[in-house]
């Protein structure tokens, strides 16, 4: 066997590879995404559906402080539980995956986020996923994770096993057959 042989052999074998990777990208890496995120907002949900409001002793961000605590608590709750729902089945996944980053984000400001922080070194210590000091420095790097799952739903949407493709498919070929 030859050298340009085995370089051929092998690049088509890659190419196919590839080939088969592309032609699942837009299904199976958006499903896993909306189904890890689902169980840990619906699981967060699920916990504050059968839990006490402990939003009480938050202060959170305007403008979300204008609300009672618990509004939020209700908000919280309920976006979770629908949001996970919604994203298993992939419906409305940008709304949800959308209004998830915005839950997030003030959960990191009204929970995570440092208590005081007076340089880049401080936001550092407090990207952990537990503060087991107690140093209050915060614990945001899983919502920091969280946030940036949700990106590829936002702007690539919730893939090919979905319902959202489903409807995307059938108006589609309605304004198609007009």
């Amino acid at each position: 066997m030859s050298t340009n042989f085995i370089v051929v052999s092998s690049m088509k074998i890659y190419q196919q590879a590839i080939s088969q990777l592309n032609y699942f990208a837009n299904s199976i890496p958006p499903l896993f995404l909306r189904l890890i995120l689902a169980v840990e907002f619906g699981e967060s949900g699920f916990e504050k559906l059968h839990g006490t409001n402990w939003f009480n002793d938050l202060s959170f961000p305007f403008p979300f402080n204008l609300l009672p605590a618990e509004v939020s608590w209700n908000i919280a709750t309920y976006f979770e539980l629908f949001g996970a729902v919604a994203l298993i089945l992939g419906v409305a996944t940008r709304f949800f995956s959308f209004s998830l980053i915005i839950l997030t984000i003030v959960a990191i400001a009204s929970v995570h986020w440092p208590d005081q922080w007076s340089g880049f070194n401080d936001l550092i210590t407090g990207y952990r996923i537990i503060d087991e000091e107690g140093d209050g420095f915060g614990n945001y790097k899983l919502p920091l994770i969280y946030i940036v799952m949700f990106l590829p739903l936002i702007f690539g949407g919730a893939g090919k096993l979905s319902i959202d493709n489903l409807v995307r498919k059938n108006v589609a070929n309605t304004l198609l057959s007009k």
